[in-house]
């Protein structure tokens, strides 16, 4: 009697459920008239807001080449990126050191010895020098990190990891601390992992005051490192200029990043 008063229950739950399913009206969209920002929608809000006041994470993925002259002691230097591949020119008076896809080199010059980490400084300039457009790069973790406070202005943080397996230094991090009110980076902090085992909690800093628009995009003038004491910046060390820039949706040949005769392979 009991199992037949269950199943008379669980009949009219069931009907009742069918009933209201269709009686339910669910609101039928078109996608196809909608205009979507599918690439924002993935990022948290903070670092859409970052890139919204910089021109936009969708104008930024639309180019294709990145170049800008940097003044050196031994004189100019010329870095190029195909910033799809990442392939890479440094052009410099004494060598060139490159990245084709798959090989890293150097090209000594006129007998001059190369004397630089050429694994350590691929991509290292352009990477500060996108910012905060190479934070949109895939495999990348967000979170929010402490504020930055300096002479007496507060910057909100956005602290950047990476998961295992990206890039050469997977346990470098990266703080974008931004203008709360117009969503503009201020400050990077970053530590250096390369060569080491684990992260690091030594953050050094960037200061990014210097702004101008290139195709759009708001990109560094000049950017200003700091010295810095229980993480956080004090006084200005030194100042890096940016001329010649020229971001483009446009794509480089390739030959521009193949290796020369002569030149030396790095592993």
């Amino acid at each position: 009697m009991k199992l037949k008063a269950l199943l008379l229950i669980a009949l009219l739950v069931f009907a009742s459920c069918k009933d209201n399913k269709e009686t339910e009206t669910v609101e039928s969209i078109d996608y196809s008239e909608e205009n979507l920002d599918v690439t924002t929608s993935t990022y948290p809000k903070n670092i859409t807001k970052v890139f919204d006041a910089h021109g936009g994470i969708d104008v930024w993925n639309k180019m294709k080449t990145l170049s800008f002259t940097m003044d050196k002691p031994n004189g100019k230097e010329v870095t190029t990126t195909n910033l799809k591949t990442r392939a890479e020119l440094i052009d410099t008076p004494t060598y060139m050191s490159g990245y084709d896809g798959s090989k890293l080199w150097v090209s000594e010059k006129d007998g001059n010895e190369y004397k630089g980490n050429a694994k350590f400084y691929k991509g290292l300039m352009m990477y500060f020098y996108a910012m905060p457009f190479i934070v949109g790069d895939d495999g990348i973790i967000y979170e929010d990190a402490e504020s930055l406070t300096f002479e007496g202005k507060t910057y909100p943080g956005i602290l950047i990891s990476y998961e295992a397996g990206v890039g050469v230094s997977p346990d470098d991090q990266y703080i974008v601390y931004y203008d709360e009110e117009t969503g503009q980076m201020q400050w990077l902090a970053y530590t250096v992992t390369f060569g080491k085992d684990g992260k690091s909690d030594n953050f050094r800093f960037i200061r990014y005051n210097d702004w101008q628009t290139i195709n759009g995009l708001v990109l560094p003038k000049s950017i200003d490192w700091y010295n810095y004491e229980d993480r956080v910046p004090t006084e200005k060390r030194n100042t890096v200029e940016f001329t010649n820039v020229m971001v483009t949706d446009k794509t480089k040949d390739d030959s521009l990043f193949k290796m020369p005769k002569g030149a030396t392979i790095i592993e």
